[in-house]
């Protein structure tokens, strides 16, 4: 397709960049650290670290895993916390000493937790101690699995009194620290102690070095590690720092970042304003709305990242009234669809236009997004960024005209090279041509502009998050009461989506508390059933024996959500 979205760009936006400016995120971090040495980089809870402060302790924590611990470029260490100072740190420091990081939601379940860690092959993790209880069911279950354990606290980062008051208060009086024991784990300041005391070896790295293992679905529900090079982010903030060039200015800005780093969308969004100097406010809880206020209020934000559901939640707040959004530029959103009705209400308050883009984690993520001088809420995801091109193909591969609906379809230099050790699920979405199938259906206008009409697979999107009927249909079906059961998600007006199955009982006294309690044990909060159906008759089937997810879809569609 020619590039039609070019005649849509606002003055000053190039068709490409310079994906090669940079080698690794690692001479990215370090140039960031040169010219804003006294700046701050990070805040949290009210605690700031600079970009000097940053560039030293990742730089300990680099030695501790290269040289303490003897790890060899291109071992897998994962990260399993939520939002917090230690997390730029370790992250930093696993890509300084040459290392992969694999992202880990902390909220896993252990069973999601296992197969992570097993496929990544991570021989060390950073886990909160809020979750280490987790991990620890994990590894007594499975003796061969024998990473490294450096455990933190919440206070871990912050200055004497206020950690140990931070510490005692999470654990001793919120109860938040589930017992937990895992001998020979190391606390993470004890290992930023012994780093300092190492020489830290600065390991060649390349563009096609491996620097996450950031898990998806992909084709199925079975989550995969989207295989995501140091080019293949370098690339990706290289042309968001364009996207906004004319917008921001560089040491000056004050990026609020509500979402959880261990997602693709926050994490590329951290590497953007890294690049640019700015304080990035990391907020550990987004849904303590009195302690989010605070935040707010502290800091004079220039921009802030969301998703739907956090955007809505924000606006049916009281206190957000209070918030001075003067300083406000730029308002992103992605992950998920932004209602107009909340695009509307955001303008009104704040004066600003939220953004959306859109992207998968096999992206980086972003491919294609609504240009920062958009006048008002579109709901179309955009267009292409630079370096980046898009195309409606139909089933058998052939570009379809503009306003004929097929799959979007992308390359660029953010796309991933595969999934990690699995060469058929790599095959399976890309095309000859070298097209990666994205597997949304939706057409292109005659400006350039991108829609999602559809979703080809039938994934539910909650909050932002990706979830595969099929993993929660296997873990309703184990229970014994259960003869058949079908996942399909259903609108809601805060999460976008939840989820509906709808159940045949094996079982007469099979009741929804006794399923809700089974599912609890195993799938994360955002993957639980919120509506169960039961039904007497078999579920509608094809010929086949395949379930019709979309009789059953569009049978629900009038659903409300309790």
């Amino acid at each position: 397709m020619e590039s039609i979205w070019l005649n849509s760009y606002p003055p000053g936006i190039p068709a490409e960049v310079d994906v090669f400016e940079f080698t690794s995120l690692r001479n990215m971090l370090q140039r960031s650290c040169q010219r804003f040495g006294d700046l701050p980089a990070y805040s949290n809870m009210g605690v700031s670290i600079t970009y000097a402060q940053l560039d030293r302790l990742s730089r300990d924590f680099a030695g501790y895993l290269q040289k303490s611990l003897g790890l060899r470029q291109g071992e897998r260490v994962a990260l399993m916390m939520p939002n917090l100072l230690q997390y730029p740190v370790a992250l930093f420091g696993v890509l300084r000493a040459g290392l992969v990081v694999v992202n880990i939601n902390p909220q896993y379940t252990a069973a999601e937790l296992e197969h992570q860690l097993k496929d990544s092959g991570a021989v060390a993790i950073v886990v909160l101690e809020n979750f280490a209880h987790t991990l620890q069911q994990v590894l007594d279950k499975n003796p061969t699995l024998t990473p490294t354990v450096i455990t933190t606290e919440v206070g871990d980062m912050f200055a004497p009194v206020k950690k140990l008051l931070t510490n005692v208060v999470v654990k001793h009086i919120k109860h938040m620290v589930p017992p937990w024991t895992i001998g020979g784990s190391t606390p993470f300041n004890a290992a930023l102690r012994a780093g300092r005391q190492q020489n830290l070896e600065e390991v060649p790295l390349c563009q096609t070095d491996l620097a996450f293992l950031q898990y998806t679905g992909g084709t199925t529900g079975v989550a995969k590690g989207a295989a995501l090079t140091h080019g293949n982010l370098v690339a990706n903030v290289q042309q968001m720092t364009a996207w906004m060039a004319r917008d921001l200015v560089e040491g000056k800005e004050v990026f609020v970042c509500p979402l959880p780093l261990y997602h693709v969308y926050a994490l590329t969004s951290n590497l953007v304003f890294m690049k640019l100097g700015a304080r990035t406010v990391l907020v550990t809880n987004p849904r303590d709305m009195r302690a989010y206020i605070q935040d707010l209020k502290r800091y004079p934000f220039t921009i802030i990242i969301g998703v739907n559901t956090l955007y809505r939640a924000l606006l049916d707040t009281p206190g957000f009234a209070g918030v001075d959004t003067s300083a406000l530029k730029v308002t992103s959103a992605g992950g998920m669809a932004v209602q107009s009705v909340v695009a509307e209400r955001w303008k009104k308050r704040t004066g600003v236009n939220i953004i959306e883009g859109y992207g998968m984690t096999e992206t980086s993520p972003i491919v294609i997004a609504n240009p920062l001088d958009t006048e008002a809420w579109t709901g179309t995801i955009g267009i292409p960024i630079p370096s980046t091109q898009a195309v409606i193909l139909d089933e058998a591969g052939k570009q379809l005209a503009t306003g004929e609906v097929g799959e979007i379809c992308v390359r660029g230099p953010q796309v991933m090279p595969g999934y990690w050790n699995c060469p058929d699920e790599t095959s399976k979405v890309f095309t000859a041509e070298g097209w990666l199938r994205t597997g949304d259906m939706g057409f292109v206008d005659d400006r350039g502009y991108f829609r999602i009409t559809d979703r080809k697979k039938d994934m539910i999107i909650v909050s932002g998050f990706k979830v595969f009927p099929n993993q929660i249909e296997d873990v309703v079906a184990l229970h014994p009461g259960v003869a058949e059961v079908v996942a399909i998600g259903v609108q809601d007006d805060r999460s976008g989506e939840v989820v509906k199955i709808v159940v045949v009982k094996s079982d007469p006294a099979l009741n929804e508390q006794l399923l809700l309690a089974h599912c609890r044990q195993h799938l994360t909060s955002y993957k639980m059933p919120r509506i169960i159906e039961f039904r007497s008759e078999p579920l509608p089937k094809t010929n086949l024996g395949k379930f019709l997810r979309r009789e059953l879809r569009d049978a629900a569609a009038g659903a409300s959500v309790p």
